[in-house]
Parts: structure tokens; sequence; C-alpha cells
């Protein structure tokens, strides 16, 4: 009876490490090659390479705006590295916003592996630059897309900044495993990403960016994490996947930015 008992302890604890590296997986798809930088989309740009709180070493450009309003702090989501967000980089700029844009550990020319804490000693790191260089905290804009917006989240709940922006992001990462994989216990998986009661203390002006049809983080999620969030705050509904909205919605979603980041 006890070999079978600890059997039993040994083959759960199996499966939850399994999982767990199943969970890692799912959560981070990083790549090393960068396929484009900034001079490709006519912008100029400073390579930089910082630490996170922890000693990590990261990499970012930093991109400049001519007479500035403020800086962008810009965190992108799961998928590629910063190569793949310049689009996104360069309507900040042309809207005359300086650009910092960062990869996470493991991410392009960044070093390590990502995880959830680590993630939010990246964002420190990279607050931290913009800081050292004399950028007053309330002309940082944070905006996060996806997985992003939640690591943008934690550094606006402890650290000031003028605005945020969230785009595509959920509520927390267990209500997302909860959806893909309904027949698991929440408590199974290490990635907590509570963004949700975060929200509840954050009083900066914040606007929230969702797809009605996105099939990658559902829309109730980022409307749940709206509806927690303490004012002042909007949402933007758009159209679109997960992965082009930007495009399919581009001119709602342009103007509406633009009028936000106009009242800040």
């Amino acid at each position: 009876m006890v070999r079978i008992i600890l059997l039993v302890i040994v083959g759960v604890i199996g499966l939850i490490q399994y999982l767990r590296y199943i969970e890692r997986r799912t959560l981070y798809h990083p790549m090393k090659e960068m396929e484009y930088n900034p001079q490709a989309y006519g912008l100029t740009y400073e390579d930089i390479f910082f630490k996170a709180t922890d000693g990590i070493t990261l990499h970012g450009w930093l991109v400049p705006s001519t007479n500035s309003r403020g800086t962008v702090l810009f965190c992108h989501g799961n998928a590629g590295n910063l190569s793949h967000r310049l689009d996104k980089v360069k309507f900040f700029h042309d809207k005359g916003y300086d650009v910092f844009v960062f990869d996470y550990r493991g991410y392009g020319k960044s070093k390590g592996s990502p995880f959830e804490e680590g993630l939010y000693r990246d964002v420190e790191g990279a607050y931290g630059v913009l800081i050292s260089r004399g950028v007053p905290a309330e002309k940082i804009i944070g905006y996060g897309e996806s997985l992003g917006g939640a690591v943008i989240i934690d550094l606006a709940c402890r650290f000031p900044l003028g605005a945020l922006i969230v785009d595509s992001t959920f509520n927390s990462a267990r209500d997302m495993a909860t959806r893909i994989y309904p027949f698991l216990p929440p408590w199974i998986f290490a990635s907590r990403f509570d963004s949700e009661n975060k929200m509840r203390a954050c009083t900066i002006p914040k606007l929230f960016i969702h797809s009605s049809n996105d099939e990658v983080v559902p829309f109730l999620l980022g409307k749940k994490l709206f509806d927690g969030a303490a004012g002042p705050k909007e949402f933007l509904e758009i159209r679109g996947a997960h992965n082009s909205n930007f495009f399919e919605s581009e001119g709602l979603l342009k103007e509406k930015v633009t009028e936000f980041m106009r009242t800040i």
C-alpha cells in the first residue's frame, strides 16, 4: 500500500511538472532572429543593451521623435521579438513620441529564459533606462499588447506612469488556462499574470483595446479586465484577428489612440 501511494504521488508530481512544461511552451514563443530594424521603416534608432533588475542582459531600441511629447514604453506580445512590432512603433513615433521597445529575456538578443517574474524584472529594467536618461515618469506612456499588457500593468501598479494603453490583453493567466484546458484545475498552472486584481488600484488614465472576434484572447476576458479596473478608463472595441486587428481596424484604432494621447 505504501508503495502504491508513493507511486501515485510521484506520478502526480510528474504530471504537474509536465503540464507546467507545456504551459511554458504554450505561453512563450520567442524568436532570436531579427527580421527588420527601424531603418527599414525610415526611422533612426539607438541600440541599447541594459540590465533587468536581476542582472539579466536585455536588448532594446530607442526610436526618438523630433520635438517629443513623451516616451512610449512598448511591451510586445508572447511571440517573435521586437523586430516584428515596427508598424506600431512607427505609428507612435509619427504621433510625436519617442518609443522604447525592448525584448524580454530569451527573445531576440536578450539573454536568459522567460518566466512571469522575470518579465516583470525586465520591464522594470527598461523603465529604469528611461528614468536614468531624465525622462519624467509622468511623460512615460506604457503600452502593452497581449501578454505585454500584463507586463506593463504590473509596472504601472508599482511605479508612476503618465498613462496606460492595454491592447488585446487577458484578465488573468488562470482564466485563460481554464478556457484552453477546462478539464484541469487552475491551481496546476504556475503563471498568474493577475492583471484584473492589479488594475483595481491603478488610477492613471487607461485605454483598453480589444477585438470582438479575437480568436486567441476572448473578448470577454478583455472586457472583464476593463470592468474591474479603477478609473479613469476608456474601452475601444475593434474588429479583426488577434495578430492582425491593428491593420484590420487601423482607421478606428489610430483615431482613438491619437485622441486618448492628446487628452493626456
